[in-house]
């Protein structure tokens, strides 16, 4: 019996080393936890003024990036998403290094990998941003161009030129994401020949009508 309360005693004693040693642990990580996690929601609110300064919000409005996300039931703004990302980047670096504080390895490489390929989601997405407020860009200028030279079709051709540079600007952030690996960025590559053939094609179409007006001109004179 008394060999029984001993061995019940020493457990005990045991526990309670182990638990007052990993308390002062467990107790650092919790306040890095709340210290990271102020941080980050100071940062965000920051970060949302700031892409609001450098007018964020209107480039994505005038890219169509807003309304796609509104179609898409999405309720935050690209402003919001871009800033949500911050947030969460900082969140996962303090869990790494709560994880790490307390000795969790494993899932301290989880969160690491997670990391990492935040940087890549928000690039992707100020590229598919930025290439189609250029891709609109385009269309409007060679609309506006074809159109005051008098070639016909510049309509058509002024869409063929912004679905090419929107299918070259989505391969980009496929590869930026590392999303269908090289067969599917070589599709999107293939599809973005095509429409510039189809582009050449229909310019010049249109370039020999409009040559043949000036040349036409040119004779009557």
């Amino acid at each position: 019996m008394m060999d029984q309360i001993n061995v019940f005693v020493q457990s005990l004693e045991q526990f309670w080393l182990h638990l007052s040693s990993f308390l002062p642990q467990m107790l650092g990580a919790l306040l890095l936890l709340i210290a990271g996690w102020l941080i980050a929601k100071l940062l965000r609110k920051i970060a949302i003024k700031f892409l609001k300064l450098i007018r964020l919000d209107v480039a994505a409005e005038k890219s169509g990036i807003e309304d796609f996300l509104i179609k898409g039931g999405v309720r935050y703004t690209t402003v919001t998403i871009v800033a949500n990302l911050i947030y969460w980047f900082l969140m996962f670096t303090v869990m790494l290094a709560v994880l790490n504080s307390l000795g969790l390895e494993a899932a301290a490489g989880l969160f690491n990998r997670i990391i990492l390929y935040i940087p890549n989601v928000i690039v992707a997405v100020l590229v598919l941003m930025f290439g189609s407020l250029f891709a609109k860009f385009v269309q409007g200028v060679s609309f506006t161009y074809l159109s005051n030279i008098g070639i016909a079709g510049a309509q058509f051709v002024s869409i063929l030129a912004q679905w090419a540079i929107i299918i070259f600007v989505v391969s980009v952030a496929l590869e930026q994401l590392s999303i269908g690996g090289q067969i599917l960025v070589s599709a999107f590559q293939i599809a973005f020949g095509a429409l510039c053939l189809a582009l050449a094609l229909a310019f010049g179409l249109g370039g020999r009508e409009w040559a043949a007006s000036i040349l036409d001109r040119m004779w009557k004179k």
